[in-house]
């Protein structure tokens, strides 16, 4: 089964498949830990991929830290009262961060079994946090108030997202890819949707369509705007809804533009030819 369906079968959908990019990260001979860099446009499912991504590669361990999750309150400072009236606390050490237990936690594991450590919203990080994860990928080591220790380098993923441009220092150590569940071409074809050779017109019409639109329904997407099109659509209005209706990543400003028209004008009567229907123009 190709990459891209496992990842459907894990909740990312795409029109691309990442066995390609996947393999040259995991293949590379590299002396620092294999760091994957998950690159795209805010909303774009990132943090879906990087799961679903672990999950289809089969990890049998994925850690998962966000830095936009608040950190737990810090426990109460305990005073204590001696013999001679006097009152003090006595030294304190600062529990670990959410941040510093996971990053123990996949060392632990990767010790056992292969292990994803999934860093997501990095901007967010202090850039002293920054700057120990690049140690960190450069050393294999983690190193903490309560001591050090060290992750296996061929069983540890190490996925970051970030909103922002990554830290140079990591992005030069990260092999990054892009995650855009509508980006590709419309390659699609009518016998893999159930339908004759008598539909290629109408793929070729929605090829153009959404050639235009710079955006590409997934297999699902499609599977579902065909049976609405095919079923509703009669008009241009009727079609952009359809598109805008099934399609979860799609400019709906482009999409109902005057520009467009031609195209799914074209689009609507492939769709009524298909369908049998005669077009009759009104004076």
């Amino acid at each position: 089964m190709s990459l891209r369906r496992r990842l459907a079968e894990f909740g990312f959908e795409s029109n691309d498949d990442y066995t390609f990019q996947i393999d040259c990260l995991l293949r590379a001979e590299i002396a620092h830990l294999r760091t994957l860099h998950i690159a795209g446009e805010s909303g774009r499912r990132k943090t879906a991929l990087a799961n679903a991504l672990a999950q289809a590669l089969e990890f049998p361990r994925i850690v998962y830290h966000d830095f936009a999750q608040p950190e737990p309150p810090l426990p109460p400072i305990v005073i204590t009262t001696h013999e001679d009236g006097t009152t003090g606390d006595g030294p304190q050490e600062l529990p670990p961060t959410a941040f510093e237990r996971a990053l123990t936690e996949a060392c632990a594991f990767s010790e056992g079994e292969r292990t994803a450590l999934i860093i997501d919203q990095l901007q967010l990080a202090d850039f002293h946090d920054q700057t120990r994860l690049f140690q960190f990928i450069q050393t294999h080591l983690w190193n903490t108030s309560a001591g050090s220790v060290k992750a296996h380098a061929r069983q540890l993923l190490l996925v970051l997202i970030s909103e922002d441009a990554l830290y140079h220092p990591l992005a030069h150590v990260s092999y990054r890819i892009w995650a855009d569940a509508s980006g590709g071409r419309f390659d699609y074809r009518p016998e893999e949707f159930g339908l004759g050779l008598d539909a290629r017109e109408l793929f070729a019409a929605f090829a153009a369509l959404f050639d235009a639109l710079g955006a590409v329904p997934t297999a699902s997407e499609l599977r579902k705007l065909l049976g609405d099109a095919l079923a509703n659509a009669r008009t241009e209005e009727h079609l952009r809804h359809c598109i805008f209706g099934w399609m979860e990543h799609v400019d709906r400003a482009r999409l109902f533009s005057p520009a467009m028209t031609p195209l799914v004008h074209a689009a609507v009567m492939a769709v009524n030819r298909y369908q049998g229907m005669d077009h009759i123009e009104i004076d």
